[in-house]
Formats: C-alpha cells, sequence, structure tokens
C-alpha cells in the first residue's frame, strides 16, 4: 500500500501535490511506458525508474476542493464537466486541430484525481502567502500551451503534465526544490516546468 502524507485537519485550507504512476488504472498505459522509460534510460546510460506524474488538489477552508491537472482531451467523454481553462496540441502543434491530438488544463472545482488509490506519495504544499490558493487557481489559465511530448527553450526534457504542475507551482512562488518526484521515481517534465516559469519571471 502506498503511504499517504497527510497535512493539516478538514477545516484548514491546504494544497496536497500528488504523485501518481503514470498509466494508473489502465491495462496499457504501464506497460507503454516503462517500455519508453527502458528506452530512454539505455539511451543515456542510467537506470530505469517508475515514471509518475503530477496532480494538485486544494481544499478551502469550508472544505471545498479544485484538482489542477493535464490530460488528454479523449480520456473523458466530450461534454463531461471537468473545469478545462486551456488546451494546447500533442504531438505537433499542427496536430491540435485533432480531439485525439489535444490536451487540455483543469481547474475542476468539485472535482476528483483519478487514480490516487495507486499514489506513490502525496506531498503538503506550502503557500507563501495567504492568497497562495487563490492565486494557484488563477494563474492556471495562464499556463504556456507548448506540444506535449517535444522539448522547449533547449531544455532537454519534455513538455506534458508534471510541467504544468512545476510550472504553476515556481509561478506561485513555491520552494519547488522540496517538491520533485519521490526517490526512485522520475516525473519527465518537471524541469522544464521550472524553467519556463523563471523566464516568465524574468520576463516581467
Amino acid at each position: 500500500m502506498p503511504h499517504h502524507q497527510q497535512s493539516g485537519s478538514p477545516s484548514q485550507p491546504r494544497v496536497v501535490l500528488w504523485w501518481i504512476p503514470v498509466g494508473a488504472g489502465s491495462a496499457i498505459s504501464p506497460h507503454t511506458s516503462r517500455a519508453w522509460e527502458r528506452i530512454d534510460a539505455f539511451i543515456h546510460r542510467r537506470p530505469a525508474q517508475q515514471l509518475v506524474h503530477a496532480a494538485l488538489e486544494i481544499t478551502t477552508a469550508t472544505g471545498e476542493v479544485t484538482v489542477i491537472e493535464m490530460a488528454p482531451v479523449w480520456q473523458m467523454p466530450r461534454h463531461t464537466p471537468r473545469g478545462v481553462v486551456a488546451q494546447g496540441p500533442v504531438g505537433a502543434s499542427g496536430l491540435g486541430r485533432w480531439r485525439a491530438f489535444r490536451y487540455e488544463v483543469r481547474c475542476w472545482r468539485g472535482g476528483s484525481i483519478p487514480d490516487t488509490q495507486w499514489a506513490v506519495s502525496s506531498v503538503p504544499v506550502t503557500c507563501p502567502d495567504p492568497a497562495g490558493l487563490e492565486r494557484l487557481t488563477h494563474e492556471v489559465a495562464q499556463v504556456p500551451r507548448h506540444v506535449w511530448g517535444r522539448h522547449t527553450h533547449g531544455v532537454a526534457d519534455m513538455w506534458n503534465s508534471n510541467s504544468l504542475i512545476a510550472w504553476l507551482l515556481t509561478t506561485c512562488g513555491v520552494d519547488v526544490g522540496v517538491l520533485g518526484p519521490p526517490a526512485g521515481t522520475r516525473a519527465p517534465g518537471w524541469d522544464v516546468g521550472i524553467v519556463c516559469a523563471r523566464m516568465r519571471h524574468s520576463a516581467s
């Protein structure tokens, strides 16, 4: 059973960073992600690790939950409410015209994160100021719409769902240095999200 770290009481506002194995709950995705990781590990001459992806769960003092994550559009039926605030292309910019090659950024009030029962860990996030919870939900719609699966800004790391969470936390002033993926796992996209957020801050 995974060990989940808990933060605060139900009456306290809180933010939790969930780390979930890629493909959890799917019959096919875990095998394809493991195969991809073995190939990448061989190319870069490093040990293969478990791949994980990040999602945020925000709970207010009144108990209202908002979840923030990025996922392929096709994973849910078209008209299912899920708090979509942005979309972007998968694989190549021109492919985004088709639903099968688009991702969506969700800031879903009253929503839930699938597959948390398989989570590797859940880590409390400390916001730098009292308005941190509100800022997280406000800034998420401003995330760059880079191509999922492609390198950007010269960083040898692909843009994906982990990039969104790293970008958002860094943008909101959270110390991401203590929030990286758990030991023994790897989160592709995490580093490029941090880089993009810092570049945005430098340009402002």
